[in-house]
């Protein structure tokens, strides 16, 4: 008779050689597929410095190793908006704050901007789920204490925003703007959109 304190064996944590290796794997395929969105898991390979069995006995596909990254990359962004001070920054600052971590983020991940990124696997954790409603949430605290005007809806200006930030980072892609001339205008145009002033 089995024993009645008897429960299921918790799932087990990764090694620390095969955390390392894990963790190698992901920061290849970070800066690969940044560089080729069609990057195999060759490739990735080769760059982690492991062989292509090592990569498949972590993540079963490539759209496994692409999920686990965007996931990995979802947590980054989320500590980097936990770290601006969102909530308690003056408004027009936390903006600013806001647009930089999305700089940040953007430098280390630029796979999420390619045209084809809409292809990309996504797993349950996505920057582009939690992204937009911080901004809005930001926003319309702006527009309650006054420092943004309120006559556009925060969710439309939360909208625009992630697009213009999208295509300031198209424009340094495509060599444009350098990143601190785009940076800044981006910037300047959020400022504007929502009525505020540094």
């Amino acid at each position: 008779m089995a024993d009645s304190h008897d429960t299921a064996a918790p799932p087990r944590r990764p090694r620390s050689d095969a955390r390392r290796s894990i963790d190698a794997i992901l920061n290849a395929a970070r800066m690969v597929l940044g560089e080729r969105i069609d990057a195999s898991m060759e490739d990735i390979a080769a760059a982690a410095g492991v062989t292509r069995q090592t990569v498949y006995a972590h993540f079963s596909s490539r759209d496994a190793l692409i999920a686990a990254l965007v996931a990995a990359a979802a947590a980054e962004y989320d500590a980097l908006l936990d770290d601006a001070g969102l909530d308690t920054a003056p408004p027009a600052e936390a903006l600013a704050q806001f647009l930089s971590a999305g700089w940040r983020f953007l430098g280390r991940y630029p796979m999420l901007l390619n045209a084809t990124a809409a292809a990309i696997p996504r797993p349950e954790s996505d920057p582009h789920d939690f992204g937009p409603p911080r901004l809005e949430q930001l926003i319309e605290r702006g527009q309650r204490t006054g420092d943004f005007d309120p006559s556009l809806p925060a969710a439309w200006l939360a909208a625009v925003i992630f697009g213009l930030q999208h295509t300031a980072v198209a424009q340094v892609a495509a060599e444009r703007l350098v990143t601190d001339e785009a940076e800044a205008l981006c910037l300047e145009t959020t400022l504007r959109l929502c009525g505020g002033a540094l």
